[in-house]
C-alpha cells in the first residue's frame, strides 16, 4: 500500500463534479478521483475543521464512532472497476479489526475527520497509470498545468466516477 495525502480538491463547473487530487509524496505520483460536488464540499469541511451549529452526515458517523469506541485505522482506495473507484475503511473495535466498503468520497471525508492516513493500493495506482489518469507531480508544478491536464482528460480515456 502507498501512503497518500490529499494535493487538493477542484471543482469542474461543466460537470458539476469536484475531482480530489492524492498524492503519493515518495514518488510524486498524483492520482484524480472524481467526486460529487457535495462529498468534495463534505472532504473540504472537514480539512478546514469547519464546525456547524449541527453535526453533518460525516462528523456524526465520526461522533457515533467515537461513542462506541472505534477507531479509524485507516482507509485504502482499492480498485477501479467499471468507471468506479472503490474504498475501504479500516476499523478496530474491541481489538478486532473490521473493513468496510465505502465510495473513496466517504472515506476520505471521515479519515480527514478523524485524521486517520489514506492509502491506495499499488495495482489501482498502476491502472490508473495504464489509463493515463497518474501523472508526475512534477509535471503539474502549478495549479494551471493540473487544470490543463484535468481538462484534456476525456471520458473515453477513464470514464466518470459513478456516484
Amino acid at each position: 500500500m502507498i501512503k497518500m495525502r490529499i494535493l487538493g480538491l477542484i471543482f469542474d463547473p461543466n460537470l458539476n463534479t469536484t475531482v480530489i487530487v492524492l498524492l503519493d509524496p515518495k514518488k510524486e505520483r498524483v492520482l484524480p478521483i472524481w467526486i460529487g460536488s457535495m462529498e468534495g464540499n463534505a472532504i473540504a469541511m472537514g480539512m478546514e475543521k469547519v464546525t456547524t451549529p449541527r453535526p453533518m452526515t460525516h462528523d456524526l458517523m465520526k461522533n457515533i464512532l467515537e461513542e462506541f469506541q472505534v477507531q479509524v485505522i485507516k482507509i485504502v482506495v482499492t480498485e477501479l472497476k467499471d468507471d468506479t473507484f472503490y474504498a475501504v475503511i479500516h476499523l478496530t473495535v474491541d481489538g478486532e479489526e473490521l473493513e468496510i466498503d465505502s465510495r473513496p468520497s466517504d472515506a476520505i471525508a471521515l479519515a480527514v475527520r478523524a485524521q486517520a492516513p489514506i492509502y491506495c493500493t499499488e495495482k489501482l495506482l498502476k491502472e490508473a497509470s495504464d489509463l493515463g489518469l497518474l501523472k508526475q507531480r512534477s509535471d503539474l508544478d502549478d495549479s494551471e498545468d493540473m487544470k490543463k491536464w484535468l481538462e484534456s482528460l476525456k471520458p473515453e480515456d477513464f470514464g466518470k466516477y459513478k456516484m
